[in-house]
């Protein structure tokens, strides 16, 4: 079984990788490269940017995208032979002529292709379920893997940076700023929202536009000493409940990127200076549970080691927290450590796996 596991998971990256090729060559300057790539639009135009089934193009999808596929996966199969004996490859075999079976007497639809209004939030990582394999129909150059995510995870293909629209709070601050920099560079499209001037607890309405324009929502600012509960957990619930019901009307989901700290895990540590900032992101980080479990948007938790910045020295520069956290985002990660000291991947397991118990404390305490 693990033998036949493994056929089918390279197999599959295989194909994977050339379906990334396809795309590539859209632009070729060899007239026989950008001809295979157009082949391989029919199946955009099958299932298009809106998630709809083009009926004309069945039986062109069928011709090419369904048989190359199945073809290409069938031959990243048989070459296990040269490794394994023949039972678990003939077994890998049967089930991809099964599948290629029964998608064939759909007319090309599955699981992963058919006709959707929404795609959700929640995106499998190692496995591809159809709201993963949906976001690469609305953006047709990342999401490349089809059954198991190796390719994305290793070419970091797992998140659309260019082009799409961000809002990014804490610009002056050394994270926010070091953040802006890196996405422009990947072709973003940015724009900033301060505190203080766009917005302040219970006041968003200057706000709206902006919220309204973006795609994605990066949230990079707060507060060591000062009104920490609101800097640190009222504004970033507040905008990320506004962005999120924004964004109910659209087909993708409403993508927001937060800054958490290792405070979440060590705690105050006894350190009077400590408590409200501690206190502040705990409480936020119980309500981010939620957001990373929802269906409603896709969540992003940020949990950085100490980094240079206005508030004192730190362990690594801002702009390496940033590429850091970015290695992992273009991974399709959700819950992003970005740490020298290995608490942020501690606290992952308190993050994730925490209980609710606390919430009812939180809500009073709202």
């Amino acid at each position: 079984m693990l033998q036949a596991a493994l056929a089918f998971v390279v197999s599959t990256a295989l194909f994977d990788a050339l379906h990334w090729l396809l795309h590539r060559w859209e632009k070729s300057p060899n007239p026989w490269l950008r001809k295979f790539s157009s082949w391989h639009w029919v199946h955009h135009k099958f299932l298009g940017l809106d998630m709809q089934v083009n009926p004309a193009y069945v039986r062109a999808n069928i011709w090419f995208h369904v048989l190359p596929e199945y073809l290409t996966a069938m031959l990243g199969t048989l070459l296990f032979l040269f490794v394994f004996p023949w039972p678990p490859i003939a077994l890998v075999a049967l089930v991809r002529t099964i599948m290629l079976g029964l998608t064939l007497r759909e007319e090309g639809l599955d699981f992963n292709h058919m006709s959707m209004n929404r795609v959700g939030g929640q995106q499998g990582l190692l496995w591809v379920n159809n709201n993963y394999h949906a976001m690469h129909h609305v953006y047709p150059h990342n999401f490349f893997s089809s059954f198991t995510n190796v390719f994305d995870l290793v070419a970091g293909t797992t998140c659309q940076i260019e082009g799409r629209r961000f809002l990014v709070t804490g610009s002056g601050g050394a994270f926010g700023s070091a953040m802006i920099k890196a996405l422009e560079k990947r072709g973003a499209i940015v724009e900033v929202a301060k505190s203080g001037v766009d917005f302040s607890a219970g006041s968003y309405a200057g706000l709206e536009e902006k919220l309204a324009r973006a795609d994605v929502l990066v949230l990079s600012h707060g507060a060591k000493t000062d009104d920490c509960w609101n800097a640190n957990y009222v504004t970033f619930r507040d905008l990320i409940e506004r962005f999120t019901a924004i964004g109910k009307g659209r087909l993708a989901p409403p993508e927001v990127w937060a800054l958490g700290s290792e405070v979440e895990f060590h705690g105050d540590m006894g350190l009077d200076e400590l408590k409200d900032y501690s206190s502040s992101k705990r409480a936020f980080a119980a309500r981010a549970r939620h957001y990373y479990r929802s269906d409603d948007l896709i969540y992003r938790h940020i949990v950085p080691s100490s980094f240079t910045s206005a508030m004192g020295k730190g362990a690594m520069s801002a702009e390496t927290a940033v590429n850091i956290a970015l290695f992992f985002i273009t991974r399709g990660i959700k819950y992003v450590p970005v740490t020298l000291t290995g608490l942020a991947v501690l606290n992952f397991f308190r993050f994730r796996y925490a209980n609710n118990a606390g919430d009812e404390t939180l809500a009073a305490a709202e």
